[in-house]
């Protein structure tokens, strides 16, 4: 591992490395903030990736695209002479240090759980001078909605609103699946994002990320369909020829391989 010295060096030569770009690369030069957040969400999706594989080599490269983004943010902020990367650093530094009073502040040395802190965290956040003048106020409309609701239901756990046992959770999540039953067409999506809403609350009580599981599960459905869909070719026959049943004997063998 590299020391602490080496560790400044290797920040110095990324804004080095900027501020060269900036000025003698026609494409670095021509960029924006609005052009470059699409890419930047690329970005995070592949570090997401890489950390679901645990590719840990993988996952040191992406945090260094990420990076590159948030540096360019600032140098493009510092020419517009609004904040530069010392502005950046210095805001998140000062929140984590008033978010953390157990640690920086007037309670440093008391025993504390993880769980106690995260418990009474948006409380904590809710009297920063800056913050967000509501609980679910931070998060961003166009987040997907599978991390949207896990972010407003940890949110409303920071505050003390969630299930006293998690068993509990699950007669909620049988009576907004009685309501999808029993809906008329005219709610039925509604029906269904409240059931979907209240399954992604039950993983979340068990400790499971529903966006990681979920991702699981679409790649398990596609090496079970790609192998369908290969031994259909290998067959000499398209899909578009098969009978369910002749794609439901494919899948049981792709199940059977462990796919």
């Amino acid at each position: 591992m590299h020391t602490r010295e080496e560790k400044l060096a290797a920040f110095g030569r990324l804004l080095d490395i900027m501020d060269e770009l900036r000025v003698k690369c026609p494409w670095n030069a021509a960029q924006t903030m609005d052009s470059i957040r699409p890419m930047t969400e690329e970005e995070v999706y592949e570090l997401s990736d890489t950390i679901l594989e645990g590719n840990r080599q993988g996952t040191a490269k992406e945090i260094g695209d990420l990076l590159y983004h948030m540096v360019f943010y600032a140098r493009i902020g510092e020419e517009e002479g609004a904040f530069d990367i010392a502005d950046s650093i210095n805001k998140v530094c000062d929140k984590m240090v008033f978010r953390h009073p157990h640690v920086f502040g007037p309670e440093a040395g008391k025993q504390t759980s993880a769980k106690e802190i995260a418990d009474t965290w948006e409380l904590v956040k809710a009297k920063e001078k800056d913050g967000n003048k509501t609980v679910m106020g931070g998060i961003p409309k166009a987040m997907p909605a599978v991390l949207k609701a896990l972010s407003m239901q940890e949110k409303a756990r920071g505050c003390g609103f969630d299930w006293e046992k998690r068993e509990d959770v699950w007669a909620k999540v049988a009576e907004e699946y009685q309501e999808v039953a029993e809906a008329s067409e005219e709610h039925r999506a509604e029906e269904f994002g409240d059931l979907l809403f209240a399954v992604i609350n039950a993983a979340r009580l068990y400790d499971v990320d529903p966006e990681a599981a979920l991702s699981r599960t679409c790649e398990k459905f596609r090496r079970r369909f790609t192998y369908v869909e290969q031994e259909t070719l290998r067959s000499g026959r398209k899909l578009s020829d098969m009978t369910l049943a002749d794609m439901d004997a494919l899948w049981d063998q792709a199940k059977a391989l462990g796919l």
